[in-house]
């Protein structure tokens, strides 16, 4: 470990006490999708006060804080809402009464995704004191609406706020490994129609629901015959729900549709999954089906609704990549060991930043996905520090520090 670098892992270490805290008042301001409002103003008076050069909001309520003014351009992301808690039952502790305990922080947050956001705002602090920038404009963004809609965040400040980074970092839980992509992802449902009548005599109609369950029996075999990838992993579909329509409970069906979750592996695209689910309905003996892909139109806590296609393309950093190099670099003279290079099981903000507009991402985040929307959610006060070294280091590295 050079010198440098040693003083930047000393650093983080004298600053964990303050990160692991930041991270409890984050923990105690519920975030649910839509509802950010008040954890942003807490991120937002912390990157204030940790010395951060510019802090704003902008129109969808993503707070975003800046670190110097240099040609080139880097962000880290963090997103800052969570899901609900679910069956509080299921917790040992309130999921929003954090604190830190045993060498962890608790509560509903600590994983996916606020730990992220505790260990890169205190990594902009080391930058900026240590000096470790000169070529970068580097933003943090603590960005909204992530589990209801990845990648929204980063649609809006792409296109909106002419944000367009050379380099994403994306904070997500790895367990303190390095990952370089994910499968993507997309939400669509299928329609049949049928021929209402009277119950007592079925044979006068045409079962919707009948026709759907024999289309939801082939997207079954489908799931089985899709793509593989040797990285990324298998792509993979599946119905999570079903609906109808009915004049009565004494009547047959004239209208069924399934929901499917759609998962993508390389080379998988929204055109093929499309025509793949149209072709289960012709193997079920069906062409008249209506396939369409969703829309998320919801609204912000500011107000705005900026729609989108419920399509999250795959990505995946090349393994040869410079970025990715000089990440594994950072990572062993930091914390003294090879890294790890893996992959996200869930989707992240990815799919917008390298997804759809071709942004290379890499990402390593504190706490383990695995605790991700589970009960009894916590993350190591030790993953806090360590990340938001590696974050300092890594700017030094490209820095050529």
């Amino acid at each position: 470990m050079s010198e440098l670098y040693k003083k930047i892992f000393d650093r983080a270490k004298e600053l964990e006490n303050e990160t692991a805290e930041f991270l409890v008042d984050m923990i105690k301001t519920p975030s649910f999708s839509g509802k950010e409002k008040e954890v942003i103003e807490v991120i937002k008076k912390q990157m204030e006060t940790v010395g951060f050069d510019e802090v704003r909001v902008d129109g969808l309520g993503n707070v975003i804080g800046r670190i110097g003014s240099g040609p080139r351009v880097i962000a880290f992301d963090a997103h800052i809402d969570t899901v609900y808690p679910g069956d509080e039952s299921f917790w040992k502790y309130g999921p929003f009464d954090s604190k830190v305990e045993n060498g962890m922080v608790r509560g509903r947050g600590t994983v996916d995704q606020k730990g992220g956001m505790a260990s890169m705002v205190y990594a902009g602090r080391m930058i900026k004191e240590m000096n470790l920038n000169d070529e970068f404009t580097i933003y943090f963004t603590g960005t909204v609406m992530e589990e209801d809609c990845d990648g929204l965040c980063w649609q809006y400040i792409i296109k909106e706020e002419k944000i367009k980074p050379e380099l994403v970092v994306i904070t997500e839980p790895t367990n303190m490994n390095i990952y370089r992509g994910h499968r993507g992802r997309m939400e669509m449902t299928i329609e049949i129609k049928g021929l209402s009548c009277h119950g007592s005599a079925p044979e006068r109609g045409d079962n919707a629901i009948y026709k759907m369950s024999r289309i939801a029996l082939e997207i079954e075999k489908l799931n089985e015959r899709l793509a593989d990838d040797p990285f990324l992993g298998k792509g993979t579909v599946t119905v999570t729900q079903f609906f109808f329509n009915s004049p009565s409970q004494c009547a047959v069906p004239d209208m069924a549709k399934i929901q499917l979750d759609r998962r993508l592996t390389v080379n998988e695209t929204k055109e093929t999954s499309v025509a793949e689910v149209i072709d289960c309905a012709k193997r079920a003996g069906y062409d008249d089906v209506i396939v369409e892909v969703l829309e998320y139109a919801e609204k912000a806590y500011t107000g705005l609704v900026y729609p989108t296609e419920k399509y999250f393309p795959t990505w995946v950093l090349d393994e040869n990549s410079d970025y990715l190099k000089g990440a594994a670099e950072a990572y062993k003279e930091t914390l003294g060991k090879e890294a790890f290079v893996d992959k996200w099981t869930f989707s992240t903000n990815g799919v917008a930043v390298m997804g759809m507009h071709g942004i290379p991402c890499i990402g390593l985040g504190p706490g383990n996905e695995i605790y991700a929307h589970a009960p009894n959610e916590e993350t190591p006060v030790e993953h806090l520090s360590h990340a938001a070294a590696f974050y300092a280091a890594f700017i030094a590295k490209l820095n050529k520090k």
